[in-house]
This record gives C-alpha cells, structure tokens and sequence, in this order.
C-alpha cells in the first residue's frame, strides 16, 4: 500500500518505491487514460493490488495504478458458471459476489487478502493433485494493452493468447476484467491433526492422491506434521462450523497472538527455537469442522513474514524435502517458522510453475525481522537440482538465462510481450531481471 510520503511497501516489507505518480482509477476508461499518458510521458505504468507478492513484480517507479477502486462483479453466465470480476477485486470479496448464484471458486490458497489479478498474474495457488492454481480457472480476461486499447482474450476472441495472458507476470498490459470458470457451492469436511513426519512422508503420493485437497506443515527441530485434509461435499451436506469462541482461540490467539511471540522471542534468543517449535506443534491443528469451501480454504494470517516457494516434479517432494531437512540440520539454523508442502494438478499456461507436470510445492519461511538470505538461497539450490520452478511472486533469485530452461514456452510468452508491449511500458527492474530488458 501507499504510505504518506508516497512511498509503496509491499505486506511483507521486502520492497518499496517512491513513484512519479499514483493514481485510483475507478473504471475501464480511466485504466485506459492513464496508460496512454503514461506513455506519452515516457513512464513504465504498474498495477498493483493488495501488496502480498514478496518479489518486486508489482513495484512501480514511474506511473503506480492502485485498483482497489476497480472491484466488484461485472456478469454472470449462470448456465456455464462463468463469472466476470474487475481486476481490483480482493479473493476474500468473492465468496459473497458468488453465493446468490449458488457458485463458488474451484480452488483457493490459504491467503485470501490478494486481487483476482494479482494472484492470477502471479501464479497463486491452493493445494490439491485434481486442481489447478486460480489462473487455471480462467477463461478469459480484458486487459489495457501499451497502446491504450483494450484487448479481449477468450476461448473465442484471440485463444492463442489465453495461457500467456491468464498467467502474465503484469508484463502484457493491465488486467481490467478477469473471467473465471466456477463451480457449484459446495462446502468443505477439514480434518487438521498432528501426525508423525516419518508416517506422513511415508505414505505421501497416497495420500496426497486420496484427498480432494492435502497438505502438511513441518515445524523444524520437530519430528510432527500438522496435516489437513479437505474432502469435498454437497452444498446441501449439514454444516458443522467451529464454535466461535474456539476459532478465536486456535486461529487469532494461537495461530495469530502467540506465534507472534514465538517469532519475536526466537529472532532475540534463537535456542528457544527448538523447544517453542515442539510446544507449538503439540498446540496447533487437531480439529474437524465442516463449512463453505472458502471459509476453509483461506486462514487470516497477522504475523509478518517473508517467503520462498518452489513448484517440484510431484515425484521429487520427498528426496527434496528430505535433502532440505538435513541441510537445516547440518546448518544449525535456528528456524521458527514451519515449512508448508502441498500439490497442484498440471496446467497449460505457460508460464505455470505447474506447466506440463504435477506438482508439489515446498515453501518456507522466515519472521520478518530475521534476514532470510542464508537459509532462502541454500534451500534454493537444494530445489533447482529437483527441477524447481519458483514461485513469481515468492522470493528467488533466478534471472531469465535459468528460467528459459524451465519453461517450455518461455519463448513463447516474450514473443506475446513483444507484440502487446514492445516499447516495454509495463517494465520494472524484476521483470527486467525474469524476463530479459
């Protein structure tokens, strides 16, 4: 967001700038002004939207688009559950926007704070071997092209460019209106429990392949794995919610107040990491719950952190997570934060970490006032000899030389950069760096 000053921090407070300009555009044709005089006085033009990427991909050092004001539901095809959203519109407005259409979201991540279009453009995704990150669900978008026109992609109008426009990194234009393919309302049987690594990792193809949608969080130093597991129900199925007062207590107390603690005391006094990480995993994550997917898809989170996350060949999770458990220990970090795993079916965009192959993702994580260099570009190097792909919108190091040799059609999407933005009006210094000047 925008401070006073008119400097721009992202959540995560890993990047910030000072741009020329800013501006709220409220509607299409204002998105539109805006571009056209951006390039008329020679000034890259960024959209941004809630600030949760922990890369630079949304700083903008000349002409800032802040399209908070550019939200809300635009149409509604009910007989193919299809639904157009302005590009500003926040995740968490969605469910609603959807309800009095009996629709919901295919899939979600456990952050909901983000817009449509930046955890499209980002590669945003949830966990689940049957289902794609959110840009898999779309079907088509508008988006403000440098020269100021607006372009329709869809299976009808210009397909060809649907797997690049659906996932493009910002660098194609400005998304305006994003379509998505929906699916009827269904609701969400979670069942979270504490469970030993060994067994999980052990057993983790099958059981990753034998829930709608399964994931698993790992404190190190501990030998625990909180797992969930969400299995898919009718929208008709009986609710059984978490009692107020305990969703209170496990998602804002524990979740929230104390680890906000546990970070702050193991930045200051590392050795009590170990022991906060054993007591935390005892305390975390044994409930079951039924209610709306959305409810339990996405988790708030206050505590500040900094992230990495790399997209695996499924098959390579466990060697990879092995070899990234040893380096922790042979390192003697200290690391408070827990290492979270989940899976994502293949896709066609081309510029998908899950593109042509099952995936399963490793992240981890440091509180935000520890430096992550360290341990973020050790564990990095343990995921490129896996045949990793980093999340754009998480932290790396990668530059376009070593991403060419992991996108098959990464050739593909500059030559759609180069003819949507030649003169290179949606550029920054991360594009720069990911995609080549």
């Amino acid at each position: 967001m925008t401070r006073p000053g008119g400097i721009w921090r992202n959540w995560a407070r890993t990047e910030s700038v000072r741009p020329q300009r800013v501006e709220h555009p409220p509607t299409v044709p204002a998105v539109q002004r805006a571009v056209v005089a951006a390039a008329a006085q020679h000034l890259p033009v960024k959209a941004v939207g809630a600030g949760h990427s922990f890369t630079g991909i949304a700083v903008a050092p000349g002409v800032l688009l802040e399209l908070r004001d550019l939200s809300g539901l635009v149409s509604v095809d009910v007989d193919r559950a299809r639904v157009t959203l302005l590009a500003g519109t926040r995740l968490h407005q969605i469910p609603a926007l959807l309800a009095p259409f009996g629709l919901a979201m295919e899939n979600l991540g456990d952050i909901d704070r983000q817009s449509i279009s930046g955890a499209i453009s980002t590669g945003t995704h949830g966990t689940g071997v049957r289902f794609t990150g959110i840009a898999g669900q779309v079907v088509g978008a508008t988006l403000v092209t440098a020269s100021g026109d607006l372009l329709t992609v869809s299976h009808e109008e210009n397909p060809e460019l649907l797997p690049a426009v659906a996932l493009g990194l910002g660098a194609l234009g400005i998304l305006v209106e994003v379509t998505l393919q929906c699916v009827p309302a269904f609701v969400l049987h979670a069942v979270e429990r504490p469970e030993t690594l060994h067994g999980v990792l052990e057993e983790l193809p099958e059981r990753a392949a034998g829930a709608d949608h399964f994931e698993f969080y790992w404190f190190p130093h501990t030998d625990t794995a909180m797992t969930k597991t969400n299995t898919r129900l009718p929208e008709s199925a009986p609710r059984h919610p978490l009692p107020p007062v305990g969703k209170w207590i496990d998602d804002t107390l524990v979740g929230n107040g104390l680890h906000q603690m546990a970070c702050a005391a193991g930045a200051m006094i590392p050795p009590v990491v170990p022991p906060i990480n054993r007591l935390s995993a005892r305390i975390w994550g044994d409930r079951e719950f039924t209610d709306d997917s959305a409810r339990v898809f996405a988790t708030t989170r206050s505590v500040r952190f900094r992230e990495m996350e790399y997209a695996l060949p499924a098959e390579n999770v466990r060697p990879a997570f092995d070899a990234m458990r040893a380096l922790i220990d042979e390192r003697g970090w200290r690391i408070g934060f827990p290492v979270e795993v989940r899976f994502a079916a293949a896709d066609d965009r081309w510029l998908s970490t899950a593109y042509g192959r099952a995936s399963g993702y490793i992240a981890v994580h440091r509180y935000w006032r520890e430096d992550p260099t360290e341990y973020f570009e050790a564990v990095e190097e343990v995921m490129l000899r896996f045949d990793g792909r980093p999340h754009w919108g998480k932290m790396h190091t990668l530059a376009a030389p070593a991403l060419r040799t992991r996108y098959p059609r990464f050739d593909d999407f500059l030559a759609v950069r180069d003819r949507l933005d030649p003169d290179r009006l949606f550029r920054n210094p991360y594009l720069d760096r990911v995609l080549g000047g």
